[in-house]
């Protein structure tokens, strides 16, 4: 049975998508897989839903792409921006907030 990402993890590929491209550049297809591998499977957002986020990054002027190309195929190679630099931090420092408050009220003890 193959699982399918909760609905509850909306926005959540855009902060991966940012954090990635924080560590270097990269295409579509590489923060996939990266994505795939680097959560040991445990998410698995498909190119129908990151490239949509890349293109909406690029519009925010948060990541710029750059085509290459490599082993004679085409790529858009994707990099960070200091605005998406800023918008990370942002959505970091909301990760934390969120997923802390969760952890309270999931461990807390029943009156």
């Amino acid at each position: 049975m193959k699982k399918t990402n909760p609905s509850f993890l909306n926005g959540v590929p855009e902060l991966l998508v940012l954090r990635l491209l924080s560590r270097r550049e990269m295409y579509g297809y590489q923060i996939v897989d990266e994505i795939r591998t680097q959560t040991r499977e445990t998410l698995s957002f498909g190119e129908g839903c990151v490239y949509p986020y890349l293109h909406y990054l690029e519009a925010q002027k948060q990541v710029s792409s750059q085509r290459r190309e490599v082993d004679g195929r085409n790529r858009n190679y994707y990099k960070l921006t200091t605005r998406g630099g800023k918008r990370l931090e942002e959505l970091t420092s909301e990760w934390k907030r969120v997923t802390a408050g969760v952890a309270l009220l999931m461990e807390g003890q029943h009156a």
